[in-house]
C-alpha cells in the first residue's frame, strides 16, 4: 500500500528533496566560500563544485535504472548519511586534493539518495502536484539559505557552510531512515514490481528534434550555473556591499517561487516554440548585465531574474519534449540534461574568470545563448513538423 499520499510521507520527501537539491540553492555561496575563505582561485573553486555535480550525475544514472530493484528504505538514508559524513570532512579539510575527493564522494552520495526520492515522487498518485509541492518548499528553503548562510559564513568562516550542509544531509538521513514512504506498484504491473516501465525494451535513438532539445537545455543550464556561481563574487569585487548582495540573494529565492506557476498559467497563451527561442536570448541579456554592470541596480535586477528566466523557459521546453516523445523516454533524460549543464558551468566560468576576468562571462553567455537559440529553433521546427504529420494522419484516417 502506498504511504506517499499521507502527510508524514510527504514531509519526509520534502526534507530529502531539499537536501538533495542544495547545490542549486547554495551554488554562489559555495563557490564564494571556497574562494574567499579557502584561498582558491575561481578556476579551482569551480572545479571542486563541478566534481560534486559530476558525482550527482554519475550516481543518478546508475541508481535510476535500478530504482525498482533496490530498497529505497536502505539506499536513501544511506546516501544522505554518507553525504553528511563527506560534508563534515570538508568542514575540517584544508588540502585541495582531499577536498576534491570529498566533493566527488558527497556528490555520489547525494545522487544516490535523490534518485530514490525523485523515483518515489514519480510513483505517487499525482506526481505533478507532489512535484509542485516540493518545488514550492525548495523556493522557501532557498530564501532561508540565501538569507542566512552568507551572514553565517561571514561570521564563522567557510567551514560553517559545510557544517550547515552536513546538518541538512543529516536531517534527511534521519527522516528517510525513520519513515521513507512506500510507493504503490507501477501502473500496469499487476502488483508485481519487475523493474520495467513498459515498452518493447528496444533502444531507439532520439530523433533529431529531441537531440536539439537536449543541446538547448544543456546550453540553458550552462549559462545559468556559470553566472549563478559567481554572482556573489562579482558583487563583492565591485564593492556593492555584503548587506546589499545578501539582499539580492534573498530576492532570488523570492522570485523563484513564481516562474513554474506562471508558466503553467500561460501554457495556452504563449507559443512554446517562441518562448523556447526567446529564453536563451533573454538569459544572455541578463548575464551580460551582471557581468558588465559597474552599478548596483542593473546587477541586482538581472541577478534576481536570471533563474526565473531559466525555470520559465525550461517549463515550456519540457512540454514540447513530452509532446514530441509521448513514450516519456526523452523527458526521463531531464535530470541528466540539467546536471550536465550545472556541472560544466562552474568550471567553465572559473577558467574564464582566471584568464580573462569577470566581464568575459558576459561574452561566453552570448556565445552559448546563440547555440541555444539555434537548437531551440530546430526543436520548434521539429515540433511543427510533428503537428503537421499528426494533422495529415488524422485527416486521412477513415
Amino acid at each position: 500500500m502506498s504511504t506517499i499520499e499521507r502527510a508524514r510521507g510527504r514531509i519526509v520527501l520534502i526534507v530529502a528533496h531539499l537536501a538533495g537539491m542544495i547545490d542549486l540553492v547554495a551554488l554562489p555561496l559555495w563557490v564564494g566560500a571556497l574562494m574567499s575563505h579557502y584561498g582558491l582561485d575561481a578556476q579551482h573553486a569551480g572545479a571542486l563544485v563541478t566534481a560534486f555535480l559530476v558525482g550527482v550525475v554519475v550516481a543518478s544514472l546508475g541508481f535510476a535504472s535500478r530504482f525498482e530493484r533496490l530498497s529505497a528504505r536502505f539506499w536513501a538514508p544511506a546516501g544522505y548519511f554518507l553525504a553528511c559524513l563527506a560534508f563534515v570532512g570538508l568542514a575540517f579539510a584544508r588540502d585541495e586534493r582531499a577536498m576534491a575527493v570529498l566533493h566527488a564522494a558527497g556528490g555520489l552520495a547525494v545522487g544516490c539518495g535523490l534518485s530514490f526520492v525523485h523515483g518515489t515522487i514519480g510513483r505517487s498518485a499525482n506526481p505533478h502536484r507532489l512535484w509542485a509541492i516540493v518545488g514550492l518548499a525548495l523556493g522557501v528553503f532557498a530564501i532561508v539559505v540565501l538569507g542566512g548562510a552568507p551572514l553565517l559564513v561571514h561570521e564563522f568562516g567557510g567551514p560553517a557552510l559545510f557544517v550547515m550542509f552536513a546538518l541538512v544531509m543529516g536531517a534527511a538521513a534521519l527522516a528517510t531512515a525513520i519513515h521513507f514512504p512506500l510507493s504503490a506498484p507501477a501502473s500496469g504491473s499487476s502488483g508485481v514490481d519487475d523493474g520495467r516501465t513498459g515498452g518493447s525494451g528496444a533502444s531507439v535513438p532520439l530523433s533529431a528534434g529531441l537531440r536539439w532539445a537536449v543541446a538547448g537545455v544543456v546550453c540553458l543550464t550552462i549559462t545559468q550555473s556559470m553566472m549563478f556561481s559567481f554572482v556573489e563574487r562579482i558583487g563583492a569585487v565591485r564593492e556593492f556591499g555584503v548587506e546589499r548582495v545578501v539582499g539580492v540573494l534573498i530576492a532570488i529565492g523570492a522570485v523563484n517561487l513564481f516562474p513554474s506557476a506562471l508558466a503553467g498559467l500561460l501554457q495556452y497563451r504563449l507559443p512554446a516554440p517562441k518562448v523556447a527561442v526567446a529564453g536563451p536570448a533573454v538569459q544572455a541579456l541578463l548575464a551580460s548585465t551582471i557581468a558588465w554592470s559597474s552599478t548596483f541596480a542593473p546587477y541586482a535586477v538581472a541577478t534576481s531574474f536570471l533563474s526565473f528566466v531559466t525555470i520559465f523557459t525550461h517549463t515550456f521546453v519540457f512540454g514540447m519534449i513530452a509532446r514530441l516523445d509521448p513514450s516519456g523516454r526523452a523527458v526521463a533524460l531531464t535530470p541528466a540534461m540539467l546536471m550536465t549543464g550545472s556541472a560544466v558551468g562552474p568550471i567553465l566560468g572559473g577558467t574564464l574568470v582566471v584568464h580573462f576576468g569577470y566581464r568575459s562571462l558576459g561574452l561566453a553567455a552570448v556565445a552559448i545563448a546563440t547555440i541555444g537559440v539555434i537548437a531551440f529553433a530546430r526543436l520548434g521546427a521539429a515540433a511543427r513538423g510533428s503537428m503537421r504529420a499528426r494533422s495529415v494522419s488524422s485527416a486521412g484516417a477513415p
